[in-house]
């Protein structure tokens, strides 16, 4: 399938995990890339890769909770690019922590990197985006749908990001930008991998966040992020789409 040929995107998180993946496969659909993480190591090794395999890839080192930051590689993307496509705003943190133990710090850091840079870089690019009739895929999660334990701060910014998606779908479907988000459950990630429950939790009450079958891998989530910003989805906007194993089925 060639659904990205012509097209330039700008992903973000894109040195591992979930982001990488999806950097990986709208590279193969012949989409030029703008590559963005704090990561710097990492993200240049995901451009490289896409290089190799014949794509055209630009790394950049990206702290989004740097808001004029986040502008600058929006308009990096165009200026380079010669436009904008695609926005995919995949960069997240997960901490667990016990609601009475959750720090000023961590809130601040949870909320600015999974809510506030989805903000700030859908602004910068919206512009750009009503110029192409381009769109914009949202990494949300399942515990944005139906909370979680010990995790409280990062389903609070998830469960935002949700409703941010279906507000901005609203108000740009007229002008022709869709604006989707992508709900994964368990995903085998460096993130998921590195999460820690906090010291005395009550490890019963993960029973639910238990997939039905077993977790996901970065690659299928990065499938339904292509479909969702490939014109196949011009009917589709406003969704929160489910990725989970059954997790929030019941």
């Amino acid at each position: 399938m060639n659904r990205f040929e012509g097209k330039v995107a700008l992903v973000t998180g894109a040195a591992s995990g979930i982001g990488r993946a999806t950097a990986l496969r709208l590279a193969s659909e012949g989409a030029e890339l703008f590559l963005a993480d704090l990561d710097e190591g990492g993200v240049k090794e995901t451009a490289a890769e896409i290089t190799a395999q014949g794509g055209r890839a630009h790394p950049h080192r990206l702290d989004v909770r740097d808001r004029a930051a986040c502008r600058a590689i929006v308009a990096a993307a165009v200026a380079d690019g010669g436009k904008l496509d695609v926005l995919c705003n995949v960069a997240g943190v997960l901490r667990g922590a016990a609601v009475d133990e959750v720090t000023e710090e961590e809130w601040d850091l949870l909320m600015s990197v999974n809510l506030g840079a989805v903000f700030f870089l859908s602004q910068a690019a919206l512009p750009h985006l009503l110029a192409t009739k381009g769109n914009i895929v949202n990494m949300a999660s399942a515990a944005g749908l139906t909370g979680q334990v010990y995790t409280s701060v990062y389903a609070a910014s998830k469960a935002a990001v949700v409703s941010l998606t279906k507000s901005m779908a609203l108000e740009f479907a007229k002008r022709g930008v869709r604006v989707n988000a992508v709900c994964p459950g368990g995903v085998i990630t460096p993130m998921s991998r590195a999460f820690q429950p906090p010291e005395g939790a009550d490890l019963q009450l993960f029973a639910r966040v238990i997939p039905l079958i077993e977790p996901a891998q970065p690659e299928e989530i990065a499938s339904a992020v292509a479909y969702l910003a490939s014109d196949e989805a011009r009917f589709v906007t406003g969704t929160a789409f489910s990725i989970d194993g059954g997790q929030t089925a019941g």
